[in-house]
């Protein structure tokens, strides 16, 4: 039986198929638990204790609880993750009339492992900005639910070498089919715009006008458990929506302490370089309006740590050889320090003692990742953000099978495990800091 933990998560899972659904849903729960909206634009006047949280893009939040300790003395204790996944993106013209079949032009947001798309039942969800007559511009979140969408794979009698030298075209080969008659996309926004706002309790004076938007393709399947013993969550977007929900239960559970926050940041899966990544302003705009003293704001920035939280690689089975033979991460073994001597990872020798201390006291498994030394490492926004900051930063993560596919895998285990270490780092006292080299 599912923990009421990974109940949760599931839940959350299956209602965020979008960063912008994502990112409401974690803005909800904090307000449920007794966080306060900034806005950006507003004149913020903050007080000790307290707990805030703000948006931007409606992508990215950041929530933060202030102590009453003097930051400048104990630091902060920072989690990090982000909330955009690999999906398919309806194009600003969309329609694809092909044999009288209405398709879906779409763009490859991020590195997708595409093969898995073919065969899903497809739904639609995300941003749109419209207007109405005598109206400004007025955005909503949007979600089909069902599935009005699929892309076919071509019968192996027709592609003979399918299964031993398949390559797919982004261009010709993903548009997916919603309907056998000729359609104007458009209008199926405008018409879901209606629904929603109706049901809403909005009056409608005219039919709203679509100006654009920001849409995921997303598989309608659930999360799920999966496993003699339901061991393994199954989803779409653990890659890392997973590190989201753990982080702000983390963030909730915590005991009082120093100042503690989340950081989740859109576009990861890109580069970080946008209004609301890692690599933009947004972590360090709110960090000076929080801190306005740069003096003591450097001081509780020399004496802080971040946890970079995204998703790790598991050791497959079936695929054991792509691992260094001493660095394989196992499903439900607990999380993973993930290093490179390249700094595609944040981790340093400081920052990998505390965290593995933390687990060891509290005992709570861990594990070490470190790729093979003739293969290529990703990235997190943990060395982005170390280095923005200048902040003592560790990249930590739950193993994964199937990293970018529409369908990942991960352990049930493992979610326990690492919002126990998440939620003991945010307690910590004392600042997370060695002592220099004597």
């Amino acid at each position: 039986m599912a923990s009421t933990l990974v109940s949760d998560l599931l839940s959350f899972l299956r209602l965020s198929p979008t960063p912008f659904h994502a990112t409401s849903n974690i803005a909800d729960r904090l307000a449920n638990h007794g966080f306060t909206r900034l806005r950006e634009r507003d004149h913020w006047s903050l007080t000790r204790p307290g707990k805030y949280f703000v948006t931007r893009n409606d992508s990215s939040i950041i929530a933060f609880q202030l102590g009453t300790e003097d930051t400048s003395e104990c630091g902060l204790r920072l989690i990090g993750a982000h909330t955009d996944s690999p999906c398919l993106k309806p194009k600003p013209y969309p329609n694809l009339n092909q044999k009288r079949y209405a398709q879906w032009g779409v763009e490859v947001y991020g590195g997708v492992l595409l093969n898995p798309w073919f065969d899903r039942d497809l739904s639609l969800a995300g941003k749109v900005s419209f207007s109405m007559k005598g109206e400004g511009i007025r955005h909503l979140l949007v979600d089909f639910k069902r599935p009005i969408a699929v892309i076919p794979s071509l019968a192996i009698h027709l592609d003979r070498e399918a299964n031993s030298n398949r390559s797919i075209n982004a261009q010709t080969d993903l548009p997916p089919i919603s309907a056998r008659s000729e359609k104007d996309l458009a209008d199926l926004l405008k018409t879901e715009i209606s629904r929603q706002l109706t049901n809403l309790g909005v009056t409608l004076a005219s039919e709203p006008q679509v100006l654009a938007w920001d849409l995921c393709f997303y598989d309608t399947q659930p999360p799920g458990l999966v496993g003699l013993d339901e061991e393994f969550i199954t989803s779409a977007r653990l890659d890392n929506l997973l590190s989201c929900f753990l982080a702000t239960e983390a963030l909730i559970s915590a005991t009082s302490g120093p100042d503690q926050w989340i950081v989740f940041n859109d576009h990861e899966e890109v580069g970080s370089t946008s209004l609301s990544g890692a690599d933009g302003t947004f972590l360090s705009d709110v960090l000076h309006r929080v801190m306005p003293d740069e003096s003591a704001r450097l001081r509780a920035l020399a004496q802080s740590m971040l946890i970079s939280t995204d998703n790790a690689h598991g050791v497959h089975p079936n695929y054991a050889q792509k691992h260094d033979a001493n660095h394989g991460p196992l499903l439900n073994e607990g999380p993973v320090i993930k290093i490179n001597a390249n700094q595609r990872y944040a981790t340093s020798a400081d920052s990998h003692a505390v965290f593995a201390q933390l687990c060891t006291e509290h005992a709570i498994p861990f594990q070490k990742f470190v790729t093979r030394s003739d293969m290529g490492c990703g990235s997190t926004i943990g060395p982005i953000t170390a280095a923005k900051l200048g902040i003592s930063t560790i990249d930590v993560g739950l193993p994964t099978f199937a990293m970018h596919s529409i369908r990942e895998t991960a352990g049930a285990e493992d979610a326990q495990h690492l919002v126990r270490a998440l939620t003991e780092f945010l307690s910590l006292a004392s600042a997370p800091v060695s002592l220099p080299i004597a």
